[in-house]
């Protein structure tokens, strides 16, 4: 693991910038040079100082929409979303609330958590399944995605997802129901999969009730929905909505906005900057290497 001080030239570049804006200096702004290092610069900048970036921000997403505006307009919807959560954000503990719809339009989507090394589940996880479990009861005929890879360390054959599903399945869950999204090792590749695997195989699923523990709601609700407004062919008309959540009310355990800004920049494409955060801003229990 390198260390936790170590900041990157592209980390560093943005907050350098950002540092200068904040002291106050009256010198002309260095614009940014493409659209990738303006959303870089913008979550970063979020990541870092919360809602005293609000103003830089605008800037940036002026910059942005004027350069292309559709793009602007899905960060623009993004960043607000983001904003919003910290005071908006209403968690439901330990089961779904009423009133969502009980169709095949609905999908519970079950958020992983790291393996034991020899495979086996840890307690968190099965933590999370209780919630699933009670949801999936409540809401008999909507679909549930259990999301997560391999990170077993002593165990490749093992994944987060596939785990899960045996779990749901042993206690009564009609295996006809359950989808499985074995590939990814981040919340933000639990965004993307999914996103694939509902829109082209389970066209009916329209809505997403996010299931986790409550300090990881917030980071699915934002990533899940930040993947459907960058995949809308037209910003507005997502084809999956994130409606619900529901939560086990975790002892500990917290996800920092830095760490949910290198989730963003991981939807934008920029796996490698990403992995950069995660690993020096935040000890994502230890997080398998890229490859």
């Amino acid at each position: 693991m390198r260390s936790k001080t170590a900041i990157y030239p592209v980390i560093a570049l943005v907050l350098v910038l950002s540092q200068i804006l904040f002291a106050g200096c009256s010198s002309k702004k260095t614009q940014p040079q493409n659209f990738q290092e303006i959303i870089e610069e913008m979550v970063v900048d979020y990541g870092s100082y919360g809602g005293e970036a609000k103003a830089h921000i605008k800037g940036l997403l002026k910059d942005l929409e004027t350069s292309d505006q559709n793009l602007g307009t899905r960060w623009e919807g993004i960043m607000d979303l983001w904003m919003s959560l910290g005071d908006d954000l209403s968690l439901n503990y330990d089961v779904l609330p009423d009133g969502l719809p009980d169709t095949d339009e609905l999908c519970i989507v079950a958020l992983g958590f790291q393996l034991e090394p020899d495979g086996s589940m840890r307690p968190e996880l099965i933590q999370r399944l209780n919630v699933v479990l009670r949801s999936a009861e409540k809401y008999p005929n909507s679909y549930i995605v259990c999301t997560g890879g391999g990170t077993a360390a002593q165990n490749s054959a093992a994944t987060e997802a596939g785990e899960m599903a045996k779990w749901l399945i042993e206690k009564g869950i009609d295996e006809k129901r359950i989808i499985v999204e074995d590939n990814s090792i981040t919340t933000a590749q639990n965004a993307i999969f999914t996103y694939d695997i509902l829109t082209t195989q389970y066209p009916k699923v329209r809505k997403i009730a996010i299931v986790s523990s409550d300090y990881h709601i917030e980071t699915g609700i934002l990533l899940f929905s930040a993947e459907a407004t960058l995949r809308a062919s037209v910003p507005g008309e997502e084809k999956l909505k994130v409606i619900s959540n529901a939560a086990w009310k975790a002892p500990s355990g917290s996800l920092s906005s830095m760490f949910q800004a290198g989730a963003l920049i991981e939807l934008s494409g920029d796996t490698e900057t990403a992995f950069e955060i995660y690993y020096d801003t935040y000890d994502i229990h230890e997080l398998p290497p890229l490859k």
